[in-house]
C-alpha cells in the first residue's frame, strides 16, 4: 500500500476573448498561445503515457469561458491561420539562420513543433480539443471539473448572493452541456473562499473545492491533519488545502524549477529581437511587436547576455526535476504517515498555462512526474479528490476562513486603487438583473432574448481577469475597456427592456459577438 497520495490539479482558464468585428485581434493570441504551448503538449503527454501503459489520475478544471472558446468555429479557424503564419515564419527563420548551426537547429525544432500542433489540432481532434480531454476522462485518466461561469472572484461579490449563485449555476450547466455530467468539484477562482459560498456549491451538487493553505490552517477548529487531508464544511462539502512546499517548489521565482538556467527564456522572443522590416509581415498591423513563440535563448541567469537554448539539456533537467519532486514528496509522506490516522494527501494545484506557455518544458516535467509516480505506486499514488472522498468519506468538520491564493492570502490583488472602481458598478447591475428577473418571470420573443443577453453581459463584466490585468498593468487598457463595455451593454439593455424599446439590430449584433452560454436562462437571477 502506498505511503501517501498526490492530487495534481491543473486549472485551465482564459477570459472570454472573441472579436469577430476585427479580422485579427491581438488578445485572441492568448488562446492560440495556450493551445500551442500548453493544451496540445499536455494532450500529447497524456497520450504517450497512456500508450506506454502508465496509470495516472489527474484533475483538470476547465473554465466555462475556455470551454466556449475551444468549441467556437471562428476561433478554431483563426487558430489554424495563426499556426500557419508561424510555420511560414519558421521556414523563413531556417533560411535566415542557415549559416548558424545551433540557431538553425532551433529554427527547425520550432517548425516541427508548429507543424505537429497543426496536425494534431486538425486531424487528431478535429479542431476541438475538448474531444481529447473527454477521451482521457472516459478512459479514467482525468477527472474534469469546472470553475465559476466567468471566473468571478466570489468573495468580492458576496454582497449580491444571487449573483454568486448564478455564477455557480451557469458553470455547472455549462459543464453538463460540454461533458455530459454534473462536475464533482469546482475550482473557486483564485482559490477565493468566503464562509457561506459552500451553500451554493451544495445546492448545485458540487462535492468539493480547493482553498489556499491559510483557509485550512486558520479554520475555526484547527484540523489535526493540517492540509494533508480535507476538511468538511458544516454542510458536508469538502475543502482540499494546497500543499505550500510543493507550491513553492514550482511557483517560486527565486527557487522554483522554471527559473533554472537550462530552461527556455520566456522573455526573449524574435518578435522583439529581430528588425521590424524583417518580421513585420508576421506582426499585428505590421508594427505591433508581440511574442511569436520562437525563442532561441535559455534562462542562463540574471543577465542580458543569454546563452542559446539547448533542448536536450532542458529535457534532461525536466526529468531530473520530475524525479526530485517525487522523491521529496515520498520522503515527506514517510515522515507524516506516522503522525496521522491515515496516509497523507498532498494537493498540488497550478494554473495549467504555467506548463508549456511560461515554462516551456513544463509538460515534460509533468510527464516525468506521471511516469515516476506510476513506477513508485507502492509508495505514492496519484489520486483525484473524488477518489479520496470515496476511500475516506469520514473527515473532520470546521468553518473555513476567508482566503485566496493571492498575495498575502486575501483580496488585495483584485481590490486596490487600480481596480476598486469596478465593484460599485458590478454590485449595482447585479441588483438590477435580479430586479429584471423578478419583474419578467415569463418573458418571450425579443424581450426574452434581451433578458438573456443582459445576463451574459453581467457575467462577462464580473471576470476576475479584468481586475487582475488592471493590477498587473499588462494590457490594462483592454481590461478597462472590456469592463466598461459589458457594464454599458447591460445598462443599455436594462433601460430598453424597462422602457419596451429594444433595438433588435443592436441586440442581434451583441448576441453574435458575445455569444457565450447559448443555453442561458435569465431566470437564474429570479428569487
Amino acid at each position: 500500500m502506498s505511503k501517501g497520495y498526490l492530487t495534481f490539479v491543473l486549472h485551465c482558464h482564459l477570459p472570454f476573448v472573441r472579436h469577430p468585428e476585427h479580422p485579427r485581434f491581438l488578445e485572441e493570441d492568448w488562446l492560440f498561445e495556450a493551445i500551442s504551448e500548453t493544451y496540445l503538449p499536455l494532450l500529447r503527454v497524456f497520450e504517450r503515457v497512456r500508450r506506454d501503459g502508465m496509470n495516472f489520475r489527474l484533475t483538470l478544471s476547465i473554465s466555462p469561458t475556455l470551454t466556449a472558446m475551444l468549441q467556437d468555429e471562428l476561433l478554431q479557424n483563426r487558430y489554424i491561420q495563426h499556426v500557419k503564419r508561424l510555420i511560414e515564419l519558421s521556414k523563413e527563420e531556417i533560411k535566415r539562420t542557415a549559416s548558424e548551426k545551433k540557431l538553425n537547429k532551433l529554427a527547425r525544432m520550432y517548425l516541427g513543433f508548429f507543424e505537429e500542433n497543426l496536425k494534431y489540432f486538425t486531424e487528431e481532434y478535429n479542431c476541438n480539443l475538448l474531444t481529447g480531454f473527454k477521451f482521457f476522462q472516459k478512459e479514467g485518466f482525468l477527472e474534469l471539473i469546472t470553475t465559476v461561469a466567468t471566473h468571478c472572484f466570489l468573495p468580492l461579490m458576496q454582497v449580491t448572493p444571487r449573483g454568486v449563485e448564478a455564477q455557480i449555476r451557469v458553470a455547472v450547466e455549462s459543464h453538463v452541456e460540454s461533458f455530459g455530467s454534473v462536475p464533482e468539484g469546482i475550482w473557486l477562482p483564485e482559490c477565493g473562499f468566503y464562509p457561506g459560498v459552500e451553500e451554493f456549491l451544495d445546492k448545485e451538487g458540487v462535492k468539493y473545492f480547493f482553498v489556499d493553505t491559510r483557509g485550512i490552517l486558520l479554520a475555526r477548529e484547527k484540523p489535526l491533519n493540517g492540509v494533508y487531508a480535507p476538511i468538511l464544511c458544516n454542510n458536508g462539502v469538502a475543502a482540499f488545502g494546497r500543499d505550500p512546499v510543493a507550491a513553492e517548489t514550482v511557483w517560486s521565482s527565486e527557487e522554483g524549477y522554471p527559473g533554472h538556467y537550462a530552461y527556455r527564456e520566456f522573455y526573449r522572443d524574435i518578435g522583439f529581437d529581430l528588425p521590424l522590416e524583417y518580421i513585420k509581415d508576421y506582426l499585428p498591423e505590421g508594427s505591433v511587436r508581440v511574442n511569436t513563440g520562437i525563442k532561441y535563448y535559455a534562462v542562463t541567469g540574471r543577465t542580458e547576455d543569454k546563452v542559446l537554448y539547448n533542448r536536450n539539456e532542458a529535457l534532461r533537467k525536466a526529468d531530473e526535476h520530475g524525479a526530485h519532486i517525487v522523491d521529496s514528496l515520498i520522503r515527506r509522506m514517510e515522515r507524516l504517515s506516522s503522525l496521522m490516522d491515515r496516509e497523507p494527501l498532498f494537493v498540488c494545484p497550478y494554473d495549467a498555462e504555467l506548463f508549456g506557455h511560461w515554462w516551456f518544458e513544463g509538460p515534460q516535467w509533468i510527464e516525468s512526474l506521471i511516469r515516476r509516480t506510476a513506477i513508485a505506486r507502492d509508495r505514492i499514488e496519484m489520486i483525484t479528490p473524488a477518489d479520496y472522498l470515496k476511500r475516506y468519506p469520514d473527515n473532520p468538520k470546521s468553518e473555513l476562513c476567508f482566503s485566496s491564493w493571492g498575495n498575502k492570502g486575501y483580496a488585495e490583488v483584485w481590490l486596490e486603487r487600480s481596480n476598486d472602481w469596478i465593484y460599485p458598478h458590478l454590485h449595482k447591475i447585479t441588483e438590477l438583473m435580479v430586479d429584471l428577473a423578478r419583474t419578467n418571470k415569463e418573458a418571450s420573443g425579443l424581450r426574452r432574448r434581451a433578458l438573456n443577453q443582459a445576463a451574459r453581459e453581467l457575467l462577462l463584466s464580473q471576470a476576475s481577469d479584468w481586475a487582475f490585468i488592471m493590477k498587473m498593468k499588462t494590457t490594462s487598457s483592454y481590461a478597462v475597456r472590456r469592463t466598461r463595455e459589458h457594464i454599458y451593454n447591460f445598462t443599455r439593455l436594462h433601460e430598453s427592456i424597462t422602457a419596451g424599446t429594444i433595438d433588435q439590430e443592436w441586440l442581434s449584433c451583441l448576441e453574435q459577438r458575445n455569444n457565450i452560454f447559448p443555453f442561458i436562462d435569465y431566470r437564474i437571477y429570479s428569487p
